[in-house]
């Protein structure tokens, strides 16, 4: 079989965005609602009225800085004694206990909204908790709680709150310096406004409104920079963060101060060039119609994600299946070995190997693979093979295809 005709192939050589990650942990899989570009989806048709009744000419603003300001979070390791913590609206929250250390950081240092936001490395799940505060015992109390698998695209139930009003977690949408630092922002960004109203729109859960006006934006509602705004004339920290609300956009996902996009407190943050954002007003700013992208009500799988997970070369490379079902290694030397993860029992997955301009490079299965393919050896050719996992080894589908 010659995969020039097969358009399957194009679809594998689809290009993939850099995953978003916090430690060792992906920030939801590539393919999850918060990680897909929103910059060619229309807009939506309340647009200039969910902008006029929520402050046009007010200023956007990056609600963080080096210690007050913003939402911090603690990352903890895979054996942190767990704690108990109660919930006032138990009914809608995840039960405890929780990892939560005796030192988690509490935005407002318990003023306010009193966030605890605590990602456990390993599991890679995600523990809020509105409203904490810790007991003389060492337990916490809050006014709600909810778990979130970084790893999965699963919603919470519908109508449910979590620690913000949309029922959807905080950490994902934060804006960090380690992201802006590195030159791009790969994900949607959380957002507040002051008016809502009654109705929540994929992938939020819950509303917090008694507005039934149609011209005030449903919680889930995306924002984004309109495309023609002018961002050369800001510095390199803020452009930035406007790349990203050109591509990614905002998601709103709690009711507060005008186009407030919240962020986690750093001490390195370059105040002066990151407050030059608020030049930027709601009337530069455009809601979109992202209906389209959605999968299931019930997931937060979207439409249009990257087809697969590009590993870096190396003479040992590591492959994971955590983020898509095709993962890619254009080889630029030989691979004596090679290792491979997150992958589900019962789940289909395919590798496409490629060869560099010079080519013959050779290439080592990992050895959980059962049936790998010899790798092609002419310059620029791909090798594709489909696999089924039964959780702990691959098992070919197929004997494979070459590009020659």
């Amino acid at each position: 079989m010659n995969y020039r005709s097969a358009p399957v192939f194009l679809f594998l050589l689809t290009a993939a965005a850099a995953q978003p990650r916090i430690g060792d942990c992906p920030v939801f899989p590539t393919n999850n609602v918060w990680n897909i570009p929103i910059d060619k989806l229309p807009v939506a048709p309340n647009s200039q009225a969910f902008i006029n009744n929520n402050g046009p000419t007010r200023a956007l603003h990056a609600d963080l800085g080096t210690a007050e300001f913003g939402i911090p979070y603690v990352i903890v390791p895979p054996d942190q004694p767990l704690v108990p913590v109660t919930f006032t609206y138990a009914d809608e929250s995840d039960s405890g206990p929780y990892p939560i250390p005796p030192s988690a950081p509490i935005e407002g240092a318990g003023v306010g909204d009193a966030h605890v936001l605590v990602l456990q490395q390993g599991t890679c799940k995600l523990y809020e908790v509105y409203a904490a505060a810790k007991q003389p015992d060492g337990s916490w109390k809050g006014g709600s709680g909810a778990v979130f698998d970084l790893k999965s695209n699963a919603l919470r139930p519908d109508t449910w709150t979590s620690t913000d009003a949309a029922g959807l977690p905080i950490l994902p949408g934060l804006l960090r310096y380690d992201e802006v630092a590195s030159g791009a922002i790969n994900h949607a960004l959380r957002l507040t406004v002051p008016s809502t109203r009654k109705a929540h729109v994929w992938p939020a859960r819950h509303d917090a409104s008694s507005k039934t006006d149609p011209s005030y934006p449903p919680m889930g509602q995306r924002f984004r920079l309109k495309a023609g705004y002018d961002i050369s004339g800001f510095p390199p920290d803020a452009q930035v963060v406007l790349v990203a609300l050109k591509k990614y956009g905002l998601l709103l996902a709690d009711n507060g101060s005008s186009w407030f996009i919240s962020g986690a407190p750093d001490p390195r943050w370059n105040m002066d060039t990151i407050t030059s954002i608020r030049k930027v007003t709601g009337n530069d700013l455009e809601a979109v119609d992202s209906s389209s992208l959605m999968v299931s009500k019930d997931s937060g799988q979207a439409k249009g994600a990257p087809a697969r997970t590009v590993t870096t070369y190396s003479a040992t490379p590591a492959f994971d299946f955590s983020f898509n079902q095709t993962v890619s290694l254009t080889l630029t030397g030989d691979v004596s070995s090679s290792t491979l993860a997150g992958f589900d029992d019962g789940a289909v997955y395919t590798f496409l190997i490629c060869q560099d301009q010079t080519g013959s490079r050779s290439f080592t299965w990992p050895p959980n693979v059962r049936g790998g393919m010899t790798i092609g050896s002419t310059p620029n050719s791909c090798s594709a093979q489909q696999f089924v996992s039964d959780g702990a080894t691959l098992y070919a589908t197929s004997t494979g295809a070459v590009n020659q």
